[in-house]
């Protein structure tokens, strides 16, 4: 669109302020949204019970980590009882250091509403800062109840933190592959965890029978697996139900075997607890120490599922059950395993079993180490005293894990860190194609007062029927639509664009879900819709996204005609007459405020952007004749909506093709031309998520280089 001259841009019923005023966002309504969100409330005995559940669900990992972590440790056997005491105090502190400590009283505490792992912590930051790479977030969504924010002082220093993440793309881009790494290699030790831990629990069955092959315990292995990941279809509450019982036995067992065996050989190991112990261990072993740092590391495998699980329990719960079972149950289990290795030194290899070294994990430890620091100063606003301590000692473990695990990678290690790169990659990809097609959404969008400007025809043929147009965009026309106008002479008489976008929230209640408003005068017949949805939010089979958005229209124009009948406000203004075919050759007015939110019959309406008929102030009784008149008029229009439904829907989807433009590398050829476009291919696509008919759906196709 030009520039506009002086006289032009004061002139308040200029195409450019038309614009403006059409495209605001709806945000009166979303302020009336109060942050409601209160952490749920549960009964002892409710805790109890969860506490219990979360047995079978969450310590799983940590608590077959006694099979393997000595044999680790000691590969080639014990000669010092002092070795084993040494090991036996890095495993006491580790354990009290990292999950105890570090997550179970910190890191469970930032949750997003209840959600934990990496990618909950990122879209905790991206509430509290602009470091989203897909600038789609508007004011309107912090109303949300589950968006919790905080505000900040402007020499705080959470603001200063804010200021610089926000300062740079890089920085943003830089968080985001930080937190991709994380992800990642969490599912790269994901992946291989469950199948060490059974195939390590499986090997006991060796101990009383030394001459059977290994391939037998491998087979009974995978019998296993088998059946325990096909009980993950009947949920966490059945599965929790299942398996805790067995878990609470095992924690048992473990701990009341290690309280024997610390009576029966070596009561003097107790002195492990002495963190001297661990001193001497490293002086002793020197670089041999470094190394079975990689076993001892084993300790806390699962740690992050304390995290990670959180969605399924509430934070009192797994604190209860680590710190009363879990945490005790091991000390004793670590312990009296260290008594008996002490007096059967020559028996490591048949008491503990040999199992991959699982080197992600404590790469996913440190990431959520340093997401933590934002975190505990953007979000908490902790003293950075109290921060410094949290990374220090949490750095002082991790680092030297790490390090440690360095040189257990050609021994197995290889493995997940293969794993986690193949998702970095595959994340990274899908993430870079889609912020280009976004910004090509952005750009090549068209100007609504443009279109509006074409008439209640929009230059085109109106046919019967209702046309929902999908769009990223929460303003402006996308480029889709005119593309599809550009190339059929027709639309419907019934236009709705269509936003759905995701945000950084793990839910959007229903009756918070939908936005809808009016866009240019009644005759046009256009309106907005914008659909949100959490990162947690699933599209369900049963649900009639077609039917919810119609739903929604028709709540709207009730609320509209109600509001406008007994509006307070008789301020109007009319934009300057302009040739016939213009925006103004209707007689039109602005009338601030006119949008409604609606799901499921619930409704929060306010006022926003309508543009509406002129109508002289009312007064007195002249409003009861008012009302009668609007209660006339929206029910003409409402038959007139439900006329177009009986005519047919048609949903208008943009099918946008990214190409590598033909100078690009081989490398973003590949990237984006093969690997982009087999994940767009096996995909669901919009269509099926929202469960639109495919009789009804129309894809209109267009290319973009980048």
């Amino acid at each position: 669109m030009g520039s506009l001259s002086e006289s032009e841009g004061t002139n308040r019923g200029s195409m450019w302020e038309l614009d403006q005023n059409l495209d605001q966002p709806m945000d009166e309504e979303a302020s009336r949204l109060k942050n409601m969100y209160r952490e749920k409330k549960f009964s002892s005995l409710l805790l109890l019970r969860l506490a219990f559940q979360s047995l079978g669900v969450v310590f799983g990992d940590l608590g077959t980590s006694p099979l393997y972590v000595f044999y680790n440790a000691f590969p080639h056997g014990v000669d010092d009882e002092e070795d084993v005491i040494g090991a036996l105090s890095l495993i006491i502190y580790t354990l009290t250091l990292i999950p105890l400590l570090k997550y179970v009283f910190v890191v469970l505490r930032a949750n997003d509403n209840g959600q934990g792992g990496t990618f909950a912590l990122y879209s905790l930051l991206c509430r509290h800062a602009k470091i989203s790479t897909i600038p789609n977030q508007h004011k309107t969504d912090e109303d949300l109840t589950t968006y919790s924010r905080q505000t900040y002082e402007e020499n705080s220093v959470g603001a200063k933190i804010k200021r610089w993440l926000e300062a740079h793309a890089y920085k943003r881009n830089c968080l985001l592959i930080v937190v991709l790494i994380g992800t990642c290699t969490a599912i790269g030790d994901g992946i291989l965890t469950p199948a060490i831990s059974v195939l390590s629990a499986s090997g006991g069955i060796k101990v009383q029978n030394p001459n059977m092959s290994t391939d037998v315990v491998v087979i009974v292995s995978v019998i296993i697996l088998i059946g325990l990941f096909s009980m993950q279809h009947y949920g966490t509450d059945k599965v929790g139900w299942l398996f805790a019982p067995i878990v609470l036995l095992w924690f048992i067992l473990i701990g009341s075997v290690g309280a024997l065996n610390i009576h029966k050989y070596k009561g003097s190991v107790l002195k492990a607890y002495n963190p001297v112990y661990i001193y001497r261990y490293f002086q002793r072993r020197n670089s041999d120490s470094w190394a079975s740092l990689g076993g001892i590391m084993l300790s806390i495998t699962g740690t992050e599922a304390l995290f990670a699980d959180l969605c399924h329990f509430p934070v009192f719960a797994i604190q209860i059950a680590f710190t009363l079972i879990v945490f005790p149950c091991l000390l004793l289990a670590y312990t009296g395993q260290a008594a008996y290795i002490i007096a059967h030194k020559d028996h490591v290899a048949d008491a503990f079993y040999r199992s991959i070294p699982g080197t992600a994990v404590v790469i996913v430890m440190l990431v959520t180490t340093f997401l933590m620091v934002p975190i505990m100063l953007l979000v908490w606003k902790s003293h950075w005293i109290l921060v410094v301590t949290f990374i220090v000692l949490s750095l002082m473990v991790e680092i030297p894990y790490f390090s440690a695990c360095l040189l257990k990678i050609d021994q197995g290690g290889w493995v997940p860190l293969v794993i986690a790169t193949a998702f970095f990659i595959i994340m990274y990809v899908w993430h870079f194609c889609t912020v280009k097609r976004y910004e090509f959404e952005m750009h090549s969008k068209v100007s609504m007062a443009w279109i509006l400007g074409l008439g209640p025809s929009l230059g085109l043929v109106r046919v019967p029927g209702i046309g929902f147009v999908y769009t990223e965009l929460a303003s402006g026309v996308p480029h889709i639509f005119s593309h599809f106008i550009t190339n059929l002479p027709a639309i419907h008489s019934v236009v709705v664009f269509v936003c759905v976008k995701y945000l950084p929230v793990y839910t959007v209640p229903m009756d918070e879900r939908f936005l809808v408003r009016r866009i240019g005068p009644k005759n046009f017949h256009i309106f907005r819709c914008v659909a949100r949805y959490g990162y947690k939010d699933l599209h369900k089979k049963d649900e009639d996204f077609e039917k919810m958005l119609f739903n929604c229209l028709l709540s709207f124009l009730r609320l509209e005609s109600m509001m406008e009948g007994y509006s307070d406000s008789d301020d109007f203004s009319v934009p300057e007459q302009r040739t016939e075919g213009s925006i103004s050759n209707a007689f039109l007015a602005e009338k601030t405020n006119n949008n409604t939110m609606c799901s499921n019959g619930d409704l929060s309406y306010s006022s926003q952007d309508s543009i509406v008929p002129v109508q002289s102030p009312l007064r007195g009784n002249s409003l009861l004749r008012y009302s009668s008149q609007a209660s006339h008029t929206v029910s003409d229009e409402l038959e007139f909506l439900n006329r177009c439904k009986d005519a047919g829907v048609v949903h208008i989807l943009g099918n946008t093709i990214v190409l590598a433009r033909r100078d690009s590398g081989i490398i973003k050829k590949i990237a984006v031309n093969y690997m982009y476009a087999f994940m767009r291919k096996i995909c669901r696509e919009n269509s099926v998520i929202f469960n639109v008919p495919h009789e009804s759906l129309l894809n209109v196709g267009q290319i973009y280089y980048i």
